[in-house]
C-alpha cells in the first residue's frame, strides 16, 4: 500500500501555497446541478408521488407510502439486539448531555436607564433531518441530527432516509429503531435529492408538511439539492467526502495512526486520509502498518482506493510548528493530534471541524459516543463553518425596550446618522415623538 508523499521540508510555504499543495478531495457540486434541478421541479409540482417514482428508479423499490407506519417503527425497536440497543442508549445519553449544555441563556444588556436590549433564542419550528443509506447504516447520524434539534426546542421534525429493497421498501430497521428510541414519530422512506425537495416543499394532499430547515450529510446529489433549495429553507453546511488529518511526531504510535487513517478511508473511495509529520521514520512505519492492516476490514478495496487516491497522502514538514500551520491551512473535518504535548498543540489550532487530542481520542470515538457531533464541515470549509450543534437550530432574536427618556437621550445621534445616509424620514420618526409634546 503506497500512499503519495508530499515533501514540504526546507521551506516556509504560505497558507495559500499549502492549500494548493496539500492533498484534497475534489467534488464539483455544480456538475450535477443540471441533473438535480428537474427532480426538484417535479417534486415541487407532483409531491409525494414524484418522490416515490424517483425512489423506485434510484433505489430499486417503491414503498407503500412515504411516511413509515408506527407499527413498522415499533417492530424495528423490538428487533434490536440487546447489545445494539444498549450501545445506542449510552451514546444517546452522552450526546444529549453535550448538546444540552450548548443551549445559550437569554441575556439582557442594559445601555442606560430605561434602555435595554434582550437577546433570546427561538428554535426553528420544523426541521428535516437527512440520514443517508447506501454503503453503510448510520443510526449515529440519526442521533447527531435529532438530539441537537430536540435540545434546541424544535417541536416538529421529520427524519428522511432512503427506502431499502431488502427491508420491504422502508429505511433500514436500525435507522427506524434509533428514530423511535429518540421519540421521533415522523420518518419518511425517501432518499437522495428527492428527499431534500420533498422536505422543502412538502405535499399538503399527502399530509406531508414542509420544513423550515434541512440538515444532515449525504452524497453529491443531496448536497446539490440542498444548495438549490437554500432560500426556500435553511440548510446546514455542505458535506463533501469525509476526511481526517493527523498531526504526529516521532512519539506517536504508528499502529494507532495507521488504523485511524484506515478507519476513515473505509467510508468512501473518495475519503481523504492525511498524515502530517516531521518524522520520516514515523511516516515509513505508518505506511508499513497500513499495508499490513488495511486488508483486515471487510471494506479493504474501498480503503485501498481511498488511500491511494490523490486526496490522501503523507505530508513531511520540518517541525511540529510547521505541521500545525499546515493543519490550519488544510482545515480538516476531523483533526487528530498525536504529539508529546498534544493538548497544548491542539489549543493552537484555529481551523478544524473537530479536534481529537492524544492517542485515546480517535475519530471513531467522535463518530459514535464522545458526546460531540459528527456532522462536520468538509473540504476546508471549517475555516468559516461550524459543525452541527444545538446552535444550528436556534435563531437569536433581539427585543428592544427603550422608554421616552432613553430614546430622547440617543435621538440626536440617530437624527445625525439618518441625515448622513440621506434618509430624513428616519430622523422625522424620532422628532415626531418629542416635537410639540408636553412634558
Amino acid at each position: 500500500m503506497m500512499m503519495q508523499r508530499i515533501d514540504l521540508t526546507g521551506g516556509h510555504p504560505t497558507t495559500a501555497e499549502l492549500r494548493r499543495r496539500l492533498p484534497r478531495g475534489r467534488t464539483d457540486v455544480t456538475a450535477v446541478s443540471e441533473t438535480v434541478a428537474p427532480i426538484i421541479a417535479e417534486i415541487q409540482e407532483r409531491g409525494a408521488q414524484a418522490a416515490l417514482d424517483y425512489g423506485e428508479r434510484f433505489d430499486g423499490v417503491r414503498p407503500q407510502a412515504v411516511r413509515v407506519p408506527r407499527e413498522v417503527m415499533e417492530a424495528a425497536v423490538s428487533a434490536l439486539s440487546p447489545d445494539v440497543r444498549a450501545a445506542l442508549t449510552e451514546a444517546i445519553t452522552r450526546v444529549r448531555r453535550v448538546h444540552a449544555d450548548q443551549v445559550p441563556a437569554e441575556h439582557t444588556t442594559e445601555l442606560g436607564s430605561g434602555a435595554r436590549v434582550i437577546e433570546r433564542f427561538a428554535p426553528i419550528e420544523r426541521v428535516g433531518l437527512y440520514v443517508p443509506g447506501g454503503r453503510a447504516v448510520y443510526p449515529s447520524s440519526v442521533m447527531m441530527n435529532v438530539i441537537p434539534a430536540q435540545e434546541a426546542g424544535v417541536e416538529s421534525m421529520v427524519v428522511a432516509s432512503p427506502p431499502q429493497a431488502d427491508h420491504g421498501g422502508w429505511p433500514h430497521p436500525t435507522i427506524l429503531a434509533a428514530s423511535a428510541l429518540l421519540g421521533v414519530e415522523e420518518v419518511w422512506a425517501v432518499g437522495g435529492a428527492q428527499a431534500v425537495a420533498l422536505m422543502a416543499y412538502g405535499d399538503e394532499q399527502a399530509g406531508l408538511a414542509p420544513v423550515d430547515m434541512i440538515t444532515g450529510p449525504g452524497n453529491i446529489f443531496v448536497t446539490a439539492a440542498k444548495r438549490l433549495v437554500r432560500g426556500v429553507v435553511g440548510t446546514d453546511v455542505e458535506a463533501g467526502p469525509t476526511e481526517i488529518a493527523i498531526v504526529a511526531d516521532e512519539s506517536a504510535d504508528p499502529v494507532y495512526v495507521a488504523y485511524d487513517l484506515i478507519s476513515q478511508a473505509e467510508h468512501d473511495p473518495l475519503a481523504a486520509s492525511v498524515l502530517i509529520t516531521d518524522s520520516p521514520a514515523l511516516a515509513d512505519a505508518v505506511e508499513r502498518e497500513v499495508a499490513q492492516r488495511y486488508t483486515v476490514t471487510a471494506n479493504a478495496e474501498r480503503v485501498a482506493e481511498a488511500l491511494r487516491g490523490d486526496q490522501s497522502g503523507i505530508v513531511l514538514v520540518d517541525s511540529i510548528d510547521a505541521a500545525l500551520h499546515a493543519a490550519d491551512a488544510y482545515a480538516a473535518e476531523h483533526l487528530e493530534i498525536h504529539t508529546r504535548q498534544a493538548e497544548a498543540d491542539a489549543a493552537r489550532i484555529r481551523h478544524a471541524g473537530a479536534i481529537f487530542v492524544g492517542p485515546y481520542s480517535p475519530v471513531p470515538l467522535g463518530d459514535y459516543a464522545a458526546g460531540s457531533n459528527h456532522v462536520l464541515p468538509t473540504s476546508g470549509t471549517a475555516r468559516f463553518s461550524p459543525g452541527l450543534s444545538t446552535h444550528t437550530f436556534l435563531r437569536p432574536v433581539n427585543t428592544i425596550v427603550y422608554d421616552r427618556a432613553a430614546l430622547e437621550q440617543i435621538a440626536p445621534a440617530i437624527i445625525t446618522l439618518a441625515d448622513e445616509e440621506r434618509l430624513p424620514a428616519h430622523g422625522e420618526a424620532i422628532r415626531a415623538r418629542f416635537d410639540s409634546k408636553e412634558e
